[in-house]
C-alpha cells in the first residue's frame, strides 16, 4: 500500500474515518444541512486529529466568501497603519480572514493595480487608511460590488468611518498641563491645511482661551526647534508649558529647550502627540504625550468589515474613538505656590 502519511488531507479522509459519507462530513465542517450535534462533534474531532485542514477556496465557494479582505495605505513606513493592520488581524484571525496590506505610495497607478488584484482575489471587502484624516482615496472605491471601510481617512458622506478624537486628545494633553499648574501654554503643530492640526488647535484655544497662541509648521524636530528658537529671541513672559501636535514636533522642541538651558519640566512642560514609542521613550526626559489609540481603531474597524461582509448593518457616519493620556517624564509634578 502506499505510503500517504505526508500527503494533505482530504474530506474523504475525514468521512472515512468518521463513518459517515462525504455529504455529512461536509455539512459538519461547513455547519451546513441538517446534521446532528453528536455527529457533527465527532467529525470535528476526527478531522483535528488526523490533520485535516479545508480548503479555502472550496470553502469560499460554499460560503460565497473568500475570508480574505484587503487594507488600502499611502503609508509608506507604516508608521499609522501597522497598529491599525494589528488590530485589524487580531479581530479576524479568529474568524479565519487572512488580511492583504497593500501601500499606494500615493501613486493612482500603483493603487489601482493593487484594487485590482484585490478583486481579482475576491476579497470581502476593503479598508482604507491614511496617514491624514482629509486624503480622499486615490482609486475609486464607493462604487465597489465589495464593502469598504475607512479608517484615518475620508470616506464618503455615507461610509462607515473611524477617526481618532483629535478634539479630545487634545483637550486632554491641555488638562493634564492645567492640573499641573501651568497657565503659560503655547501649541506647536503641523501644517494648517492638515485637519487634524486645525482640530487640535482650535481646541487647545478652546481650552487656554485669550492669550493662546498655536503656530503652525511641520511635521518635524527642525520646526519644533526652530518655534522655540522664535519665541524666546522675542521679548515678554515665556511659555511655562509647550502642547506639541506630534512627538517629532516635542522632540525638536525638548532638543532647543535644553540648548537654552531651559529645565524640563521644571521650567516648561512638554506635551507630545502620537505616542510613536520609538520616539517617545527615547527623548530625555521621556515624553508624556497623547496615544490615538491605532489598534482599537484597527479593531472597530476590522469588526466593521466582517460585519458587512457577512450582510449585516453597520451605521455608516464618522465614529470618533478616544485617546488616551501617556505620563512620563517630562510634565513632572504639579508647580508649588510660593
Amino acid at each position: 500500500m502506499k505510503n500517504t502519511g505526508d500527503r494533505r488531507r482530504t474530506i474523504y479522509d475525514v468521512a472515512k474515518a468518521a463513518g459517515v459519507s462525504i455529504s455529512t462530513a461536509s455539512n459538519a465542517l461547513n455547519d451546513t444541512g441538517r446534521t446532528n450535534a453528536e455527529t457533527r462533534e465527532r467529525v470535528r474531532r476526527v478531522a483535528e486529529e488526523i490533520g485535516f485542514r479545508p480548503n479555502a477556496l472550496a470553502r469560499g465557494l460554499l460560503s460565497k466568501r473568500s475570508h480574505a479582505i484587503g487594507m488600502l495605505t499611502n503609508d509608506t513606513y507604516g508608521r499609522l497603519t501597522l497598529p491599525m493592520a494589528a488590530g485589524v488581524s487580531e479581530v479576524l484571525v479568529d474568524h479565519g480572514v487572512s488580511v492583504f496590506l497593500c501601500a499606494t505610495n500615493n501613486d493612482p497607478r500603483l493603487a489601482q493595480l493593487h484594487l485590482e488584484a484585490l478583486l481579482d482575489r475576491q476579497v470581502d471587502g476593503i479598508i482604507f487608511t491614511a496617514t491624514r484624516l482629509d486624503l480622499t482615496p486615490p482609486v475609486q472605491l464607493s462604487r465597489l460590488p465589495i464593502p469598504v471601510v475607512y479608517v484615518f481617512a475620508e470616506g464618503p458622506a455615507d461610509s462607515v468611518t473611524f477617526f481618532p478624537d483629535d478634539e479630545q486628545g487634545a483637550r486632554l494633553a491641555v488638562d493634564h498641563l492645567k492640573e499641573l499648574g501651568r497657565s503659560r501654554i503655547l501649541h506647536i503643530t503641523g501644517p494648517r491645511d492638515y485637519l487634524a492640526a486645525r482640530i487640535r488647535a482650535q481646541s487647545y484655544l478652546d481650552a487656554c482661551g485669550d492669550g493662546a497662541e498655536a503656530m503652525f509648521g511641520d511635521w518635524s524636530e527642525e520646526w519644533g526647534h526652530e518655534a522655540v528658537q522664535t519665541v524666546f529671541a522675542r521679548p515678554g513672559a515665556k511659555p511655562d508649558a509647550i502642547f506639541c501636535g506630534s512627538d517629532e514636533i516635542a522632540r525638536g522642541v525638548i532638543d532647543a529647550l535644553r540648548d537654552l538651558n531651559v529645565e524640563i519640566p521644571t521650567d516648561v512642560a512638554v506635551v507630545g502627540f502620537d505616542n510613536w514609542e520609538v520616539v517617545a521613550r527615547q527623548t530625555r526626559p521621556p515624553l508624556t504625550t497623547i496615544d490615538m489609540e491605532l489598534k482599537e481603531l484597527g479593531h472597530r474597524a476590522g469588526l466593521a468589515i466582517l460585519s458587512l461582509s457577512k450582510g449585516e448593518p453597520v451605521p455608516a457616519g464618522i465614529t470618533r474613538l478616544p485617546c488616551r493620556l501617556v505620563v512620563r517624564q517630562s510634565c513632572g509634578s504639579p508647580l508649588r505656590s510660593d
